[in-house]
C-alpha cells in the first residue's frame, strides 16, 4: 500500500502547507509570500532578483529618455530669440552688445563713422565668454531664422536617441569647437557670431548616429553637402571656419557617445566629452598666447 505524500510547505514558512509554486524558481510559496506576476505568482526572492537585474528604461546610448524630445531645442530657440531681440533693441550690428557677445579673437581698434575709434575687447584680452555667447548671438533676421529652423528640426531627432543631457552637451561643445576653429583659422580682427557652428555640429552628430545604426543617410549627406557648398560659395560673411569646426566637433562627440563601451559607458562618455572641452580650451589658450 502506497503511503500518502506530504503536501509541500512554503519555503519561507515551513509550518504552512501550500500547492502554489513560484513561476520562476518553482519553490512552494504561501499566500503571504505570493507576488502577482504577468503569469502566475513569484516568490519574494525572485521579485527582488528581478528588480535588481532589470535595467531601467534608458535611451539607446545610456541617456535618460526625454518625455518631450523637442523641449530642449525649444528652450535653445527661445534663448537665441531673446538675445536677438536684445541686440536689435540695442541698435543691431553696431551696438555695444554685439561687441560684448560676438567672438573676436584679438582685441581690436575699430573706426567709427564720425572719425573716432572704439576699442573692442577680444578673447586675447580676456573676453573668454565670447567662445559661447557668440553661438547665441545673431543680427540679421535671415540668419537667426535659418539657424532656429534647423535647430527645431534637427535637435529633437538627436535628443530622442541620446537623451537630453548628452544632446545638450553635444550642442554646446560643438559651439565651442566652432569657436576654437574660428580662433585659429579666421582673421583675428574679424567678429563672428551665430549658432551655425552648433547647428553643423548637430548635422555631424546625426550623420555619425545614422552610420552607427546603418540607417539610410543619403538625405542627410545631401543636406550637409548643400550647406557646405553654400558655406564655401556664399562669400566672406559666412564663417566657413565655424561651420567646419562645428561639423567635425559634432561628429567626433557623437562618436564618443555612440561607440562608447557598454561597461562603464556613462563614465566613458562624460570623461571623453570633458577631455574634448579641455582640448578645445587648451587650443584657445595656445592661440591667445600667440596673439598676445
Amino acid at each position: 500500500m502506497t503511503e500518502p505524500v506530504a503536501p509541500p510547505v512554503c519555503y519561507r514558512h515551513p509550518d504552512r502547507e501550500t500547492w502554489i509554486r513560484c513561476q520562476r524558481c518553482d519553490r512552494p510559496i504561501c499566500p503571504d509570500c505570493m507576488n502577482s506576476a504577468a503569469v502566475g505568482f513569484q516568490c519574494p526572492n525572485c521579485v527582488k532578483e528581478g528588480a535588481r537585474t532589470t535595467r531601467s528604461g534608458r535611451a539607446p546610448y545610456g541617456g535618460a529618455p526625454s518625455a518631450n524630445p523637442a523641449l530642449t531645442s525649444i528652450g535653445l530657440v527661445v534663448l537665441n530669440l531673446a538675445v536677438w531681440v536684445s541686440i536689435s533693441a540695442a541698435g543691431g550690428g553696431g551696438s555695444s552688445l554685439v561687441d560684448r557677445l560676438a567672438l573676436l579673437p584679438q582685441t581690436t581698434l575699430f573706426g567709427n563713422p564720425d572719425g573716432s575709434a572704439t576699442t573692442v575687447e577680444g578673447v586675447s584680452g580676456g573676453a573668454y565668454w565670447q567662445l559661447l555667447t557668440s553661438a547665441f548671438s545673431h543680427v540679421a533676421v535671415w540668419h537667426i531664422a535659418f539657424n532656429m529652423m534647423a535647430l527645431y528640426f534637427l535637435g529633437p531627432q538627436l535628443e530622442m536617441v541620446l537623451g537630453r543631457a548628452r544632446f545638450l552637451a553635444i550642442y554646446l561643445l560643438s559651439g565651442l569647437a566652432a569657436s576654437t576653429a574660428v580662433m585659429w583659422l579666421s582673421n583675428q580682427h574679424t567678429q563672428t557670431l551665430g549658432a551655425s557652428g552648433a547647428i553643423f555640429g548637430l548635422m555631424g552628430a546625426l550623420l555619425v548616429v545614422g552610420l552607427k545604426i546603418r540607417a539610410n543617410v543619403q538625405q542627410l549627406v545631401f543636406w550637409i553637402g548643400l550647406n557646405v557648398v553654400f558655406t564655401v560659395t556664399a562669400g566672406s560673411y559666412i564663417s566657413w571656419q565655424g561651420h567646419f569646426g562645428g561639423l567635425v566637433g559634432g561628429g567626433l562627440l557623437a562618436g564618443l557617445v555612440v561607440y562608447a563601451p557598454r561597461q562603464g559607458r556613462a563614465v566613458f562618455q562624460w570623461t571623453a566629452m570633458g577631455l574634448f572641452a579641455v582640448a578645445c580650451l587648451v587650443l584657445v589658450a595656445v592661440r591667445v598666447a600667440a596673439l598676445s
